[in-house]
């Protein structure tokens, strides 16, 4: 039986703002339950834990929930502050996993051109379902379309990433990745662990090779933050990212590492 560790399990449909490393003042949107997890990935590294030990009893909110929910909270920054620079979907989960994910964008940019048309919408997705056409297109929408591609290794994925259905090839999500023809930002995890170390240059290598390919117009980088549900994992170090950033923006694209 594997220890339960400490995780941080959103609130739904808004949260925060909280200060993000990336991002700056974000306000969250989880278009999950928020009472547990729902993902097409169960990471080992995940600050939600493992789906197995959050399973939720609530319902996925409704693209009204999340319009009504948004639009009080923009509300309220407007008159009492702060300003968002960005409205983040994340959570509990793959967003896009929400059937109204499509319909949901689209609220939310009008929503954001009326009350803060100078915040960025972003997306952070495990990229799991882009090959969606509804998917696509709502992304090729947002400013920021945020997409997890921790390594190219079929393997690594399968013990770190851990997709929940047979169905996941990582060939075809870097096709996927490229046919939004450099309109997405690549998001890699670094980190160490028995057995699933990815900062070495047989697993480097090779992800700068298809980063190249799929052409993105930012890469960032990072490593783990919080605790995680696998309590061997540990921190990639600042000169391991600080090289991986060094390799991505010899390539022409901007990269950031965040510690």
């Amino acid at each position: 039986m594997h220890q339960i560790m400490s995780t941080v399990i959103y609130p739904s449909p808004i949260f925060g703002p909280v200060h993000s490393r990336r991002l700056g003042v974000s306000l969250g949107i989880n278009l999950l339950p928020g009472d547990g997890k729902v993902c097409t990935f169960d990471c080992i590294y995940c600050e939600c834990g493992f789906n197995g030990d959050h399973r939720p009893q609530q319902k996925m909110p409704t693209r009204q929930q999340v319009h009504d929910a948004l639009e009080a909270r923009l509300q309220d920054m407007l008159q009492n502050g702060p300003a968002p620079d960005v409205l983040t979907f994340a959570g509990n989960g793959e967003p896009t996993a929400n059937p109204a994910f499509p319909e949901i964008i689209d609220d939310t940019l009008r929503l954001r051109d009326h009350y803060f048309p100078q915040a960025k919408v972003s997306v952070l997705s495990n990229a799991t379902l882009i090959h969606r056409k509804e998917v696509h297109d709502a992304l090729m929408r947002v400013d920021n379309n945020i997409l997890k591609l921790d390594t190219v290794s079929a393997d690594y994925i399968q013990k770190v990433d851990r997709p929940t259905g047979q169905w996941y090839h990582v060939d075809d999500v870097i096709k996927a990745m490229k046919a939004f023809n450099g309109h997405l930002i690549i998001q890699t995890i670094f980190l160490h662990g028995p057995g699933v170390t990815n900062t070495t240059d047989d697993y480097v290598a090779p992800w700068l090779d298809v980063v190249k390919d799929i052409a993105p117009q930012q890469v960032m980088i990072y490593t783990i933050d919080r605790e995680t549900p696998t309590p061997t994992l540990s921190k990639a170090t600042h000169e391991e990212l600080d090289a991986i950033r060094d390799r991505v923006v010899a390539l022409g694209i901007p990269c950031s590492a965040s510690y």
